[in-house]
């Protein structure tokens, strides 16, 4: 921290910001993940780009359960709003994130969310027909986080 003193809440929740854990669904137990270095250090990330950055890692988490046929999705919570095909995700400092790609019939979507309402279900949906292989958006995202690529 450059020579800057810290208050006991700041070194309390600093020695807990970086901690994961995971329900594993096969096993039926809980573990903790390792969180990339690059996102562990986030002093200096707005609400937005913290809570992007954290999204990719579950997005991430959740396509390596998926099979060769499913890709992900995002469900809304309330209302008829359907599913959104997650084919782009951004943030708009300092406080809000969006998702981007495609609702069932193929119609361009986008979500513009708050980080305070954040709330996200994901969801396994066939993959287009038209691809062989299925999108992993959690990956190509987290290439992005890499500022040597």
């Amino acid at each position: 921290m450059d020579g800057e003193i810290e208050t006991a809440a700041e070194i309390a929740e600093n020695a807990v910001l970086n901690r994961r854990f995971e329900a594993c669904p096969e096993s039926g137990k809980t573990e903790e993940r390792a969180v990339p270095e690059d996102i562990a250090q986030h002093a200096t990330r707005s609400p937005a780009q913290w809570a992007y950055e954290r999204l990719i890692l579950y997005i991430q988490n959740f396509e390596e359960t998926l099979d060769s046929e499913h890709e992900v999705a995002m469900g809304f919570a309330g209302g008829d709003a359907g599913i959104l095909r997650i084919e782009g995700m951004g943030y708009f400092e300092p406080d809000l994130i969006t998702f981007t790609g495609s609702d069932p019939t193929g119609a361009r979507t986008q979500l513009v969310q708050h980080v305070s309402q954040l709330s996200v279900l994901m969801r396994a949906v066939p993959k287009l027909p038209d691809h062989v292989e299925p999108v992993r958006i959690g990956f190509r995202l987290a290439k992005g986080l890499d500022p040597k690529a």
